[in-house]
């Protein structure tokens, strides 16, 4: 008779969630000659809903993205960040966005 294995709460392979990790500043120049500062957001990380201004459609929770803010703006930026699509970002000079900046 094989007994049986008794399964330790301790190893269900999950730790203590962990704070992350602070990001290095990525700097972007975009096709218009703005700085931007571009942030990820893992899927783990993303949940809210935010609408892409590259495509004008949904990024859902759980999605991973890129957050992203003209560095010229200052104090105004956490008004102004908008929330990507990453291939949205990776091809925003060959298509307009559909919402601007103010």
């Amino acid at each position: 008779m094989m007994g049986r294995k008794r399964r330790s709460a301790r190893r269900s392979g999950r730790g203590p969630l962990l704070p992350p990790l602070p990001q290095p500043r990525r700097i972007e120049i975009g096709p218009d000659g703005w700085e931007y500062e571009v942030r990820s957001v893992p899927a783990v990380r993303a949940t809210k809903t935010y609408r892409c201004p590259g495509c004008d459609h949904e990024i859902r929770p759980g999605t991973a993205h890129l957050v992203v803010w003209p560095v010229e703006l200052g104090e105004r930026a956490v008004e102004e960040r908008r929330h990507w699509h990453t291939p949205c970002w990776a091809h925003r000079s060959t298509r307009r966005p559909t919402r601007r900046w103010s």
